[in-house]
């Protein structure tokens, strides 16, 4: 789906990964997960590219449910995969996390859980090499993205700020659809494994200029940065 020009959603409001074409091919923002390997191909047909047009894949974060099909790039085609130095050990399998699931809706939650094992969910490959980025760094790859820190969900969940598509990539730094209760608008994002850090991080997205906020959940953000924060702001207030 084509948010904007030079940038486009993978996937749904359920699990979502995107792409950002710029000079010279495509950023992959996030994997979703494996059976949304179809998403990716009928999306690059749509757009009249290839896989081969890829030329690097930056996670927000190393949770199964953002690296799905990452490995099959990074293996299949030799597409390098960049994510934040504190995630790198979870990319790889090595370590997770399994914060409270907090407030659920049996409707809410039947349907992530149905959706993600109907996509592939089970059959996460995790990645056997990352590279390793961190706050500031500006990526040699299509649009020039720039990483931004924002811990809480996990330690190395980052953001990815994309000035040539107006656009921000947050993975699970919020959401705007509650996977576990189904509850719309920016609010905190569940399984986050620091809620302090967390909240630090959502005042933290008023400081970067952007139109566009694209969360791994739920429907994208487009009143901008700051109108974000405020929002999260109320939100956390009550959560």
């Amino acid at each position: 789906m084509q948010l904007a020009p030079g940038l486009h959603r993978v996937g749904n409001d359920i699990i979502a990964a995107y792409l950002v074409e710029g000079d010279g091919g495509l950023t992959l923002i996030d994997a979703g997960v494996a059976g949304q390997y179809s998403d990716l191909l009928a999306e690059l047909k749509a757009m009249g590219r290839s896989v081969t047009d890829i030329k690097g894949v930056v996670l927000t974060h190393g949770d199964s449910d953002h690296i799905g099909y990452a490995e099959r790039l990074r293996s299949e085609h030799g597409i390098p995969v960049y994510v934040g130095e504190a995630d790198a050990a979870r990319a790889r399998g090595e370590e997770s996390s399994h914060p409270a699931w907090g407030k659920a809706r049996i409707g809410a939650t039947t349907g992530f859980l149905w959706y993600s094992m109907r996509k592939g969910g089970m059959r996460t490959k995790y990645l056997t090499e990352v590279i390793p980025v961190h706050d500031g760094d500006v990526l040699d790859l299509p649009g020039s993205p720039r990483i931004v820190a924002l811990p809480g969900h996990s330690a190395g969940s980052i953001g990815i700020a994309v000035p040539a598509v107006d656009a921000l990539f947050v993975g699970d730094a919020f959401t705007t659809r509650h996977v576990l209760t189904g509850k719309r608008g920016p609010q905190p994002a569940p399984f986050t494994d620091d809620q302090d850090a967390a909240r630090e991080s959502h005042a933290k997205l008023a400081t970067v200029e952007a139109r566009w906020v694209l969360p791994g959940h739920g429907p994208a953000w487009d009143r901008g940065t700051r109108e974000l924060a405020a929002e999260l702001a109320r939100a956390d207030a009550t959560a």
